[in-house]
């Protein structure tokens, strides 16, 4: 499963107090939030595709650069599972209870998105 590359809500308080000049101890707007998280995945973008590209310039990588690439990829960016897996995980969560009522709740509403986009 992927996960975001979310900063902590502390690190961007911290920067926003750089940036106005002030102790920042409140919570943070949405937009804050979307913001500091998209400039750190764009962030991390951009390093994987220079590692990718060093990978593939070297002389090891002249012959399994893209391939390297290609792993080094799918490593640090795997694919989101389907919504079909999803529900298929959702439903042994739910059968096995291994998660708690909230859990239970997300789990229901994955099963019901996977089974509203089957035809009828």
């Amino acid at each position: 499963m992927t996960h975001p590359i979310t900063p902590p809500p502390e690190l961007m308080q911290q920067w926003l107090g750089e940036f106005f000049g002030c102790t920042v101890s409140g919570g943070l707007a949405d937009s804050e939030r979307f913001l500091a998280t998209r400039a750190a995945q764009w962030g991390a973008d951009q390093e994987l595709e220079a590692c990718c590209a060093f990978a593939e310039s070297q002389p090891w990588g002249l012959v399994n650069g893209p391939h390297v690439a290609d792993v080094i990829r799918t490593a640090r960016r795997p694919k989101q599972p389907s919504l079909k897996e999803q529900a298929l995980i959702a439903l042994h969560a739910i059968a096995t209870g291994a998660n708690n009522a909230r859990e239970q709740n997300l789990d229901f509403d994955t099963i019901r998105r996977a089974l509203e986009q089957l035809d009828d």
